[in-house]
């Protein structure tokens, strides 16, 4: 998952989905041996010379300038996220390869936000989408089946890409699983844009990619994500369906906090109520000592 791999590979993904109509080239019929733009008639668009973008493709420049950079941006129709994807990603190939990082850490602040937040569930994703702190609400909505401690080791802490595509219990979870999947898929792709050389990423995308064909199909659409919100329809084994928004909120640290509400007054809000007090009580059943026998 080099960068200069991975910078040829979007900058081609980007070219074919862009036809010659909507990027205002002029054809004269015949039969177009590539789908969407040839590397020439982008060059043209972007203002440099062929062979130099056929470097770029092929993985051979990594001095690409931000002034090329915006040009071969306007001239793909990028939108703001794919075009701080490729600038990451022509970044990347002028950094050296890192060595295997250490465990991410919470910050105190955040650990103290997730708690005080209470009874919303909340999750805090690293930047790999590993799980790294949630609370109550966020184990039961999202991982009910798992040890709440998972997250506390980090060997063991459970990763949501892995959960999303290889986990039969969080892909019933949602109804629209392929729209989860894409949105999992993009944040991963976002990442390695920003993180290229991250050897710990690149081994969990392989692992995926190996073990699940949809993953690696969605993989190689180079499709990016922000952030942002997305209301997701879930399946609950405890409470049944319930429409969620998920909110995603970036910390200093390059760490994420998803936060799932409801409509106020819904019967989604009404069930998210339920699955809270089920979870905070049963909790509560676990830490009683068990009666003194006589």
């Amino acid at each position: 998952m080099q960068a200069s791999g991975q910078l040829g590979e979007f900058l081609r993904s980007r070219r074919s989905r862009l036809s010659p109509g909507e990027a205002g080239v002029v054809t004269y019929g015949g039969r177009r041996r590539v789908p969407g733009l040839r590397r020439e008639e982008l060059a043209l668009l972007a203002g440099v010379s062929a062979s130099y973008y056929a470097r770029l493709e092929q993985g051979l420049a990594t001095n690409a300038s931000p002034e090329v950079l915006d040009a071969l941006s306007r001239a793909l129709r990028l939108d703001d996220a794919e075009r701080r994807h490729l600038s990451g990603l022509a970044a990347g190939g002028r950094r050296p390869v890192t060595r295997r990082p250490p465990p991410e850490r919470v910050d105190p602040t955040v650990r103290q936000l997730v708690a005080a937040l209470g009874d919303v569930p909340v999750l805090v994703l690293g930047r790999r989408l590993d799980v790294l702190a949630w609370n109550v609400a966020g184990h039961a909505l999202f991982a009910g089946h798992l040890e709440p401690a998972a997250v506390d080791r980090p060997d063991r802490r459970p990763n949501m890409a892995r959960l999303i595509f290889l986990d039969a219990h969080t892909r019933d979870l949602y109804v629209d699983w392929p729209a989860k999947a894409r949105a999992v898929v993009a944040t991963l792709r976002a990442t390695s844009g920003q993180h290229p050389a991250d050897p710990l990423l690149a081994a969990l995308v392989g692992e995926l990619a190996v073990r699940s064909p949809e993953f690696a199909a969605a993989w190689a659409d180079h499709r990016v994500k922000a952030g942002g919100h997305a209301g997701y329809e879930m399946r609950h084994p405890v409470v049944g369906v319930l429409a969620v928004t998920q909110q995603t909120l970036r910390t200093e640290d390059d760490q994420v906090l998803v936060v799932a509400t409801t409509a106020p007054g819904s019967p989604s809000q009404a069930a998210m109520t339920l699955l809270v007090h089920t979870a905070v009580t049963g909790r509560a059943a676990d830490r009683q000592p068990l009666p003194a026998s006589g």
